[in-house]
């Protein structure tokens, strides 16, 4: 069953994008031209937020791809770092030199008031 506006794509799925959003959809990707993304933009972003992704083509060149955003997590960078060693002494020592580097070299501007 298809709602006002939805079309029936190759495959049989059927496409639900809003009726004044031309989405071309071909057997790999989901096109729309730069003008269109423009001109209906919030209809762009809220085909994305259905979770399409859909590729920007200038001309008949791919220029952009719009896909919904990862969330990221601490769990994500947990899962990132889990392999890295955890930085050395010598590490440590450099990082405290920089640091007092970094004050000594500059005074408080406000000392004086």
């Amino acid at each position: 069953m298809t709602g006002l506006g939805d079309s029936v794509l190759p495959g049989g799925k059927v496409c639900t994008a809003p009726v004044n959003l031309i989405i071309r959809y071909t057997e790999a990707m989901k096109t729309l031209t730069a003008t269109e993304a423009s001109r209906h933009f919030s209809d762009l972003l809220d085909a994305v937020e259905r979770g399409e992704t859909i590729t920007i083509v200038r001309g008949s060149r791919p220029v952009a791809e719009i896909g919904p955003a990862h969330r990221r997590t601490g769990a994500d960078l947990r899962s990132a770092l889990a392999d890295v060693p955890p930085p050395d002494d010598a590490f440590s020592r450099d990082i405290a030199e920089a640091i007092a580097l970094l004050n000594s070299e500059v005074g408080d501007p406000w000392g004086d008031a």
